[in-house]
C-alpha cells in the first residue's frame, strides 16, 4: 500500500508567497462550487479551512479532502481540456489567483521545489485511487474505499453518507453496495 502525506510544510511556503495576492473567498455550511475548470480554468485556488470534494465530469467523485489544499498549481503551464470541480462540503475559506501569475510568484520566490512536492503528493493520491480501484471487483473496490476513509475524522464521517460516497466514488449501484456493506457488517 501506498503511503501519502500531505506536505504541509511546502503548503505553507506556497499559501505565504500566494496569500498576498489573492482574492478571498467564504463558504458557511453549504454545499457550494468553489472551482469549475470550465468557469475557472485559469486560475489556482487554495484552500484554507474546510472540507472539499474533488468532482470530474458526470458527476464521478475522485475524492474528498480536508484543509489545507492547492487545485491549478499547474494550470499556468499546462491547459488541462478535463472538466473538474471543487466543492464545498459545509463551511469552507480560501482564496484564488490567475494561474499565470501562481507560476510567476512562485519562479520570483524559488518555489519550484515547493510546488513539485505539492503536485508530487498530488500525483500520488491519484495513483493511490487508481490501485484501489482499478482492475477490482466490487468488494474489493468498497474495501478500499472503507479503508480510505479511517483517516477521515469523525464530524466528515458523520457528515458524509457511508454508501453514497462509495457509490459516485466507485460508480457500483447502490444495490451492490448495500448487499456488500450488510455482508462486512
Amino acid at each position: 500500500m501506498l503511503s501519502v502525506v500531505k506536505p504541509l510544510q511546502e503548503f505553507g511556503k506556497l499559501d505565504k508567497c500566494l496569500s498576498r495576492y489573492g482574492t478571498r473567498f467564504e463558504f458557511n455550511n453549504e454545499k457550494q462550487v468553489i472551482f469549475s475548470s470550465d468557469v475557472n480554468g485559469e486560475d489556482t485556488f487554495v484552500i484554507l479551512e474546510g472540507v472539499i470534494s474533488l468532482r470530474r465530469e458526470e458527476n464521478v467523485l475522485i475524492g474528498i479532502t480536508q484543509a489545507p489544499y492547492i487545485m491549478g498549481l499547474a494550470d499556468g503551464l499546462m491547459k488541462n481540456d478535463i472538466p473538474y470541480k471543487l466543492i464545498s462540503e459545509g463551511n469552507c475559506t480560501g482564496y484564488h489567483l490567475p494561474a499565470k501569475q501562481t507560476i510567476t510568484l512562485i519562479e520570483q520566490n524559488q518555489l519550484w521545489r515547493d510546488a513539485f512536492y505539492w503536485l508530487a503528493w498530488q500525483n500520488r493520491i491519484l495513483e493511490l485511487r487508481d490501485v484501489q480501484l482499478i482492475g477490482h471487483n466490487s468488494y474489493e473496490q468498497i474495501r478500499a474505499t472503507l479503508l480510505s476513509m479511517i483517516d477521515w475524522n469523525e464530524e466528515l464521517r458523520s457528515r458524509i453518507g457511508v454508501m453514497n460516497y462509495i457509490h459516485q466514488r466507485t460508480r457500483i449501484s447502490r444495490s451492490v453496495v448495500a448487499e456488500v456493506l450488510a455482508a462486512l457488517r
